[in-house]
């Protein structure tokens, strides 16, 4: 099997983003989107996910970074619905725990064309520099809606912001590896998803 890469591109008003993404490929990543803190979450996703991830994003932050976060959800999920469409089968399910120092974060896929988003997350601080932390939602909620997958995610406890997100972002990589990984059949008793 060749290896498989889609590119999703999305423009409108507000914004401008490119998104190339390889699952099978740890590498490159490069983000870059105007919100260093969203960024490095981004990095810690790809990077603990083992895959390619290459964005340019750029919108209207000046106004407030709702749109641009909102947008590279959709993005990202709309690639992960190519992987599936152009390339056939994968896994469906994903799980990983990840901890980071006082944080504890997990995240369930389930890659089966039915989106969902549960989102259990209270943090201590509102803020990780300038990045309002409240605006994961959005992109969670792009990413669920757009890849149309059940997407759970909770951080269990922790003291520091930045390190329940962190560990949030990187189980999200971890349990997307696992969920979109080939595989020869679909994976549903009905024969279709």
């Amino acid at each position: 099997m060749s290896e498989r890469e889609v590119t999703v591109e999305r423009k409108t008003k507000e914004t401008e983003i490119t998104l190339r993404l390889a699952p099978e490929r740890a590498e490159p990543i490069s983000i870059a989107s105007g919100l260093p803190f969203f960024d490095h979450m981004l990095n810690a996703m790809a990077f603990h996910g083992g895959f390619s991830f290459e964005l340019a994003a750029g919108g209207d932050i000046e106004v407030d970074p709702h749109h641009l976060v909102e947008d590279v959800g959709i993005v990202f999920g709309q690639g992960l619905a190519r992987v599936v469409e152009q390339y056939g089968p994968v896994t469906r399910y994903g799980h990983s725990v990840i901890p980071m120092d006082d944080a504890l974060a997990e995240v369930t896929i389930d890659a089966g064309n039915r989106p969902y988003l549960v989102y259990a997350a209270e943090y201590p601080q509102a803020y990780c520099g300038t990045f309002a932390v409240e605006l994961l939602r959005e992109f969670f909620h792009g990413l669920a809606t757009n890849a149309a997958m059940n997407l759970h995610l909770q951080v269990r406890y922790g003291e520091n912001t930045h390190h329940m997100c962190e560990a949030l972002m990187k189980a999200l990589g971890r349990a997307v590896w696992q969920a979109y990984r080939p595989h020869e059949a679909i994976r549903s008793t009905k024969g279709m998803l």
